[in-house]
């Protein structure tokens, strides 16, 4: 199988530099200075055990590339930008007939719970993947991964259920390459566990770390809420417990030599100044689940918002004052 990672940040550039390490045929789409760094140098890739550079194979998009009945296409950019690139690949021939809509599988190693669901409009085979992996993109053609004695926990499955062979190939590839890879016939469930986890992101970017009494508070405030719409929904994900004893002691984060982790992928997002983030898919998603059921979310939805103003008018990442982050506590919650 050759793998086609559409984006080569943190989490495609992780796990198409892990794959391509271990001898798997992998080709990287990426775009702007990152594309023209990884065409110059190739991509740097930093984990626990060195930093490699690596001769990975890469494009600008579906025009530079003729695709084959054995590609996997792994979609790895933020929910934000997913339905442009759907739109772009989907159609594209595959040698021996038919599109890759038609022929090609498409693996969603993306945070939320969206992409899939774009994804089946144009894609007839859909895999999710709920992506555990410390990962930092700061700058052009870097990526690193701190995660340790894995990179990182890939839970895979079909969507919107079930397992199949060809996820137990995946998963045998990428069980290769320095990750846990779980195959589930309910990943959709555990990436609505990530889900929860992934609230604080927008906390986080516009705030700073999660820690003190005044984040912490907010961090269960917005958690609450959370668990609360998915409640009210119906939404079965598995527990804390649950996903504590999965991960165990697998993926650990240890120092990397001249690498410095400032926080995830929303406050990456305003580190590099992008003009966009993926908070209308993370507390957006709560927001428009409590909204479909009757369950107040104001503390996300004022993260939403922030995060969103943040991100279009450039503000640093962690700078909100101390006094707007407090009055986010005097908001009402039922």
């Amino acid at each position: 199988m050759r793998y086609l990672f559409l984006g080569a940040g943190a989490v495609g550039g992780t796990i198409g530099g892990r794959l391509h390490r271990s001898g798997h045929d992998v080709v990287l789409v990426a775009r702007g200075p990152h594309l023209a760094a990884l065409r110059k140098d190739g991509l740097h890739l930093t984990t626990p055990d060195g930093s490699h550079l690596l001769p990975v194979p890469t494009v600008g998009g579906p025009d530079e590339i003729d695709l084959m009945p054995d590609d996997v296409l792994v979609l790895a950019v933020k929910t934000q930008h997913s339905a442009e690139l759907l739109d772009q690949w989907a159609p594209r021939p595959v040698a021996g007939g038919g599109t890759a809509g038609e022929r090609l599988p498409l693996v969603c190693a993306q945070n939320g719970v969206e992409n899939e669901r774009l994804a089946l409009r144009r894609f007839a085979r859909v895999y999710g993947m709920c992506v555990w992996l410390p990962s930092t993109h700061l700058e052009p053609g870097r990526v690193s991964a701190a995660g340790s004695p894995r990179s990182g926990m890939l839970h895979l499955g079909r969507y919107p259920h079930g397992a199949d062979d060809l996820a137990e190939r995946i998963s045998a590839d990428l069980t290769a390459s320095y990750f846990d890879a779980p195959v589930t016939d309910r990943v959709m469930a555990w990436k609505y566990a990530k889900l929860l986890s992934n609230l604080g992101n927008a906390l986080e970017a516009v705030a700073g770390p999660i820690d003190g009494e005044l984040r912490m508070q907010l961090w269960q405030r917005v958690q609450a809420e959370g668990r609360a719409v998915l409640a009210a929904a119906g939404i079965e994900h598995p527990s804390e417990e649950e996903q504590r004893a999965r991960r165990g002691d697998r993926v650990t984060l240890v120092p990397l030599d001249g690498e410095e982790r400032g926080g995830g992928s929303s406050w990456q997002s305003l580190a590099r100044g992008t003009g966009d983030i993926e908070a209308d898919f993370l507390n957006g998603e709560v927001v428009l689940l409590g909204r479909l059921h009757g369950v107040p979310t104001p503390v996300n939805a004022a993260l939403q918002r922030l995060a969103g103003v943040f991100a279009r008018e450039g503000r640093p990442a962690g700078s909100l004052p101390a006094a707007d982050l407090a009055a986010l506590l005097d908001l009402p919650f039922a």
